[in-house]
């Protein structure tokens, strides 16, 4: 099947996993995304796992999710016959993708303004932590600093009461969901080039995306602070819900189960036949929202119990012709047998460089009701010699380029 960015070229000066993972997505729409990378060091991203994060006999799945399908081209950019190569790239390039800070930029002469003198067209899109703007603007960030913490999370999900330290984010949390905005922008300012061929400056950063995410909790912010919960709000306990059936409910073997039926009314008489519990529906204390409303402690109990009489397993079978959506609370290691993920292709598998073979996570978006078929991440430097002899130079050029360290 053809991809909707075949012929787009992307160049990216980017580096660990929020601004690269947006490459990732963009290559699998069928972009040409050529990363740049210092010859010898790399992108600090391949090292990430000796923090002890690598199984025994795993592969480098920190490094693979962000950047399957590109061409790495190692190049030193602090070299003037490197920096000349990304000129080259760049003149060539429909997008050219970075996190480098502004001080790096401005050093490096990567900046705007240096890109548009070697291509007026490029579109030109960087990914912060803080945004371009304000004290912070030269300042690095991490999802785990500038979207989890700065952004409002951490303390959302925590809880406005919530004692001791915040809960911690899981590994690129921030920055999976900040690279999916970013690819979103350049499909977007790719258009509007296409319709009126004016090249965009995309920014997008992990704290306006933390923003984005909890606008719910922020713009109900004020309201709250008037009522006196100038922490937030504060997090629900599940005995004291004002709907009973939008709430998690514990099973036999010790699993969960989540309703969430927003439709008390219509919902509840369904939900209670599937129960086997239908003198629950005329229940004076349960027969509308108003009185489970009202009653919801005794209501929660109730559900509490009968979720306790049978395991997981059982209640998947049970529950699967409901009307009312729920879901089974489930551990990460269990999506690889869910039998949505495996028929939406949600986790394919993918042929890495020493030829194994393992699942990655799928981006998001199909088009035309097909899964993308992706390749794995490459080795440092590996298309170098192939993508420079692609650009117009010859083996003369790469021996004197090699010999200036511009490329190994």
């Amino acid at each position: 099947m053809s991809r909707p960015l075949e012929g787009i070229r992307i160049l990216e000066v980017a580096q660990w996993w929020f601004v690269p993972s947006a490459g990732a997505l963009l290559a699998d729409w069928g972009a040409e995304v050529i990363k740049v990378e210092h010859p010898e060091q790399g992108d600090p991203q391949r090292g990430l796992v000796t923090s002890g994060l690598l199984p025994k006999g795993g592969f480098n799945f920190m490094w693979e999710q962000p950047n399957h399908g590109k061409k790495s081209v190692g190049i030193d950019i602090k070299t003037p016959g490197g920096r000349e190569l990304v000129y080259q790239l760049a003149a060539k390039s429909d997008v050219f993708l970075t996190s480098f800070l502004p001080d790096a930029r401005r050093n490096l002469r990567i900046d705007v303004d240096d890109i548009r003198r070697v291509n007026p067209k490029i579109i030109y899109a960087r990914g912060s932590g803080q945004g371009v703007r304000g004290p912070d603007a030269r300042r690095g960030g991490y999802d785990g600093a500038s979207y989890w913490a700065r952004g409002g999370i951490a303390s959302a999900i925590s809880g406005a009461n919530h004692e001791g330290p915040p809960v911690g984010q899981r590994p690129a949390f921030g920055d999976s969901i900040g690279g999916m905005t970013i690819a979103g922008g350049i499909a977007s300012a790719l258009f509007k080039r296409e319709r009126t061929g004016e090249p965009s400056v995309i920014d997008i950063s992990l704290l306006a995306v933390a923003l984005w995410n909890i606008s719910a909790d922020i713009t109900m912010a004020k309201a709250l602070a008037a009522l006196g919960l100038k922490g937030g709000m504060p997090k629900m306990d599940r005995t004291r819900v004002p709907n009973p059936i939008v709430n998690a409910y514990p099973t036999k073997d010790g699993r969960w189960i989540m309703l969430i039926m927003l439709q008390s009314d219509r919902n509840w008489p369904d939900l209670c036949r599937h129960l086997g519990r239908e003198d629950l529906i005329a229940d004076p204390r349960f027969e509308n929202a108003a009185k489970r409303a009202q009653n919801g402690t005794a209501c929660v109990a109730v559900l509490d119990e009968i979720f306790l009489t049978r395991t997981l397993d059982e209640w998947k079978q049970i529950l699967a012709t409901t009307d009312g959506v729920w879901a089974p609370v489930q551990h990460p290691g269990e999506l690889y047998d869910d039998p949505q993920v495996i028929a939406n292709g949600y986790l394919p598998e993918a042929t890495l460089n020493d030829g194994s073979r393992a699942q990655l996570v799928a981006n998001p978006v199909q088009f035309d009701e097909q899964p993308f078929a992706i390749s794995g991440a490459p080795e440092c430097g590996q298309n170098t010699e192939e993508v420079l002899l692609e650009l117009g130079l010859g083996w003369d050029d790469l021996a004197r380029l090699k010999s200036e360290k511009a490329i190994l």
